[in-house]
């Protein structure tokens, strides 16, 4: 180990948390979570439809309110932000890390997702 090397300092504080990558990592986070918490519901769904067909249409009527439909519009976002999340990380994996082009990649990944999210909406 080289003494240049030996004395970079480490910066575990909140000013790394003024980095886009750390704000990514963070949106990456929770959007998972809020997919993992979406399965218990789509699995509450799957299961009216295999109770016929009136408790499936009871569903389907309750999920014509605009709660759920703002609901499902950020479950959308959500989807997006980490699958657009994900392709950044994959281009990191395989371009490695190049730091003038980190925050082009957040924005792009950015925009794709709010763009899925905004057809979504008009188109429900």
């Amino acid at each position: 180990m080289t003494p240049a090397t030996s004395t970079l300092p480490f910066r575990n504080d909140a000013r790394s948390r003024d980095h886009p990558a750390y704000w990514a990592f963070v949106v990456m986070r929770l959007s998972g979570l809020a997919l993992v918490a979406f399965l218990p519901v789509h699995f509450w769904a799957l299961s009216h439809a295999l109770g016929g067909a009136e408790s499936l249409e009871g569903f389907l009527a309750w999920t014509r309110q605009p709660w759920v439909k703002a609901g499902e519009t950020a479950l959308v976002l959500a989807l997006a932000a980490h699958l657009a999340g994900g392709v950044r990380l994959l281009f990191v994996e395989f371009r490695g890390w190049r730091a003038d082009s980190q925050k082009t990649m957040l924005a792009v990944a950015a925009g794709v997702a709010i763009a899925f999210a905004v057809l979504f909406a008009l188109n429900n």
